[in-house]
């Protein structure tokens, strides 16, 4: 991930895939943003050069290869302090979005307890449904964390949440229990 001077390393990815059909183009830029990616033009996108992203590429590549595209794959370091600092802040700019939206998922998440609670919905199909919403945040967590190499400050409040959730399912699950053997 770094050069000899300890700098981050980037992967550039020039990416050209035939307009038509159009599927080919969108499952890699799809995967492109599944991977976490930055564009930083048409068809130019940067990743940083760490294990993490090496499937992700990989994939890429091979959609791309799939719709007669191609990809071209270049190594770089940013040729002043400025400009491997910019590609760094784009880059955990773009982390930082996917966490605000990981923290309104954990609100809404929130919200739903709050509601099954007050209206005293305490069944075993509504504790799975929220098990599952639980999980699906757990996955997403996992995934924007692993893409966060640089350590966005929302990533603790992220954290944080994430670990509320399960202490509201905790006890949303208790009171499922209690409501199904009190009859």
């Amino acid at each position: 991930m770094t050069d000899g001077s300890g700098a981050a390393r980037w992967l550039v990815l020039v990416v050209r895939v035939p307009a038509e059909p159009s599927r080919h183009r969108v499952a890699v830029w799809r995967e492109l943003r599944r991977v976490g990616a930055l564009q930083i033009g048409q068809g130019v996108w940067v990743v940083p050069d760490v294990p993490v992203f090496a499937d992700g590429i990989s994939r890429v590549i091979e959609l791309a290869h799939r719709g007669e595209g191609e990809v071209l794959t270049l190594d770089a370091g940013g040729r002043e302090e400025a400009d491997r600092a910019r590609l760094e802040g784009m880059f955990t700019a773009d982390r930082a979005e996917e966490w605000t939206e990981f923290l309104a998922d954990c609100g809404r998440f929130d919200a739903e307890i709050d509601k099954e609670i007050g209206i005293g919905k305490f069944t075993i199909a509504e504790l799975e449904e929220e098990e599952q919403s639980l999980e699906r945040l757990r996955r997403w967590h996992r995934d924007i964390k692993a893409r966060d190499v640089f350590g966005a400050p929302a990533a603790v409040e992220a954290d944080q949440q994430l670990a509320h959730c399960a202490d509201r399912l905790a006890d949303y699950t208790e009171r499922v229990f209690q409501a199904l053997h009190q009859m």
